[in-house]
């Protein structure tokens, strides 16, 4: 397995971090959610919030991603857009089954931080069982933030029961990065120099033996092989686009198309042949291909963008082409929430919600590394409408599609790593896409049948 794994959401950079002060990085390995409740309250965690004058906040971002929160962090400390600032006591874990873990205890264990970061993927395994509390809808309208302000696909997935548990920060979808100079000697560019809408399958496969021809090497890189996630994003939205239901009901038994599934998984085995498009790339692989010039285009989270802006080619951005029925792009979100506390102090909670809209007022520079701002007020911005090539793929927001919401599922999540093993047997020749399907299936049924450790 490559050493680098491919954090959702958080960029491959290795820019040294700063450490401004109240900023600690924790790093804690744990064992998995199934010892949560056993594990009783958690020792070496920020103080509880009720015991310290600043607000504490939880987060996993760290390389480009912390630097980043850190300006956004710095801003609003000092009032930026009006009003008093803040003290802020930044607490950043490894990213992974370990921060949600950690986090879980946490809130069981009443030391809970005041807001905290969390994956908008993982809050049905979190919401249910009051491991964290709901937004004062209201509160935030004081400060200037209002479901309005976001796409109906992204708050859709907020809500548990119809209250709302989760703010989004922003969008981090799955999309395709490709070099301009190739794509415009493929013929694949519109008139305004733009990614053109393909519209089937055919044309999917069609674009990528252009790019090859263009490039002289191959066409569409996909890095995958031992990975955790990647095949399961790209099957995610795929499936998505043919309308049909992807629905893990408690208990099961799964109520999934197989038809239309097949039908994904053998798109995915022609477009990635081992000829046209390479088969057999792990993600650093297909990274580094395409960032030295070895295709044409590369399918890969935003989140690369950093990276791949080092590379010197001209580079070009579109989210998912859409080639089945209707549009969706695989994404998920980067959220905050409150974890939950027992008696929580009142005014704590009016900051908090403070912090979390003065934090989304900030979100453009949150846009420098690649993600779309949930806080649609900031996608209207000129400033935004610069970002290139930020800004050619923003619609993937209105159409984004997540992990389906059960406890077991969202990123970094075992049901992501159980997906994408059965497909990854059929981009490499080792099964059919029939048999991918069923094994899918079947896995699906187990992970249904256990109960939720968290409930």
């Amino acid at each position: 397995m490559s050493s680098r794994l491919p954090a959702q959401g958080v960029p491959a950079v290795s820019d040294q971090v700063r450490r401004p002060s109240r900023r600690r990085l924790l790093r804690h390995a744990m064992a998995g959610a199934g010892a949560l409740l056993a594990a009783g309250p958690l020792s070496g965690c920020a103080s509880p919030a009720s015991g310290a004058s600043a607000l504490s906040v939880w987060d996993l971002f760290q390389g480009g991603d912390g630097m980043l929160m850190d300006d956004m962090i710095e801003a609003v400390s000092k009032g930026a857009g009006g009003g008093e600032g803040f003290e802020i006591d930044r607490t950043i874990l490894d990213w992974g089954p370990s921060y949600y873990t950690k986090l879980a205890m946490s809130a069981a264990g009443g030391r809970a931080s005041d807001v905290a970061a969390m994956h908008l993927s993982r809050l049905a395994g979190y919401a249910p069982g009051g491991l964290v509390d709901a937004f004062d809808l209201d509160l935030l309208a004081e400060y200037g933030v209002t479901e309005k302000d976001f796409s109906p696909a992204v708050w859709a997935r907020t809500r548990h029961e119809g209250t709302v548990y989760a703010i989004p920060l922003d969008v981090h979808p799955f999309i395709v990065f490709y070099d301009k100079k190739a794509a415009e000697r493929a013929g694949l560019l519109d008139a305004a120099g733009e990614l053109a809408p393909m519209g089937s399958p055919e044309a999917l496969l069609e674009a990528g033996k252009a790019l090859a021809e263009a490039t002289g090497e191959s066409g569409i890189l996909f890095g995958h092989v031992t990975d955790t996630a990647q095949n399961w994003r790209m099957f995610a939205g795929l499936y998505a686009q043919t309308g049909a239901a992807f629905d893990l009901p408690d208990g099961g038994p799964p109520e999934i198309d197989v038809d239309a599934a097949v039908r994904v998984v053998t798109l995915m085995t022609r477009l990635f042949d081992g000829k046209t498009n390479p088969s057999n790339l792990d993600y650093n692989g297909a990274l580094a291909a395409f960032s030295s010039g070895r295709g044409g285009m590369a399918m890969l989270g935003e989140w690369e963008l950093p990276t791949l802006k080092k590379s010197g080619m001209e580079l070009g951005a579109a989210p998912f082409p859409q080639v089945f029925e209707k549009p969706a792009v695989y994404s998920d979100s980067h959220s905050f929430v409150l974890p939950h506390q027992d008696s929580p102090d009142p005014a704590r909670r009016r900051e908090a919600h403070r912090y979390v809209a003065q934090i989304l007022k900030q979100s453009l520079t949150w846009a420098s590394a690649g993600h779309i701002p949930a806080y649609q007020p900031v996608l209207a911005e000129p400033e935004y409408a610069a970002l290139d090539p930020q800004s050619s793929y923003a619609d993937a927001a209105e159409v984004a599609v997540l992990d389906p919401p059960n406890w077991f599922a969202g990123a970094g999540s075992n049901f992501q790593n159980r997906m994408c093993q059965p497909l990854q047997s059929a981009l490499l020749g080792d099964t059919t896409p029939e048999k991918a399907v069923r094994q899918m299936v079947r896995e699906a049924d187990t992970l249904l049948r256990q109960p939720n450790p968290v409930a």
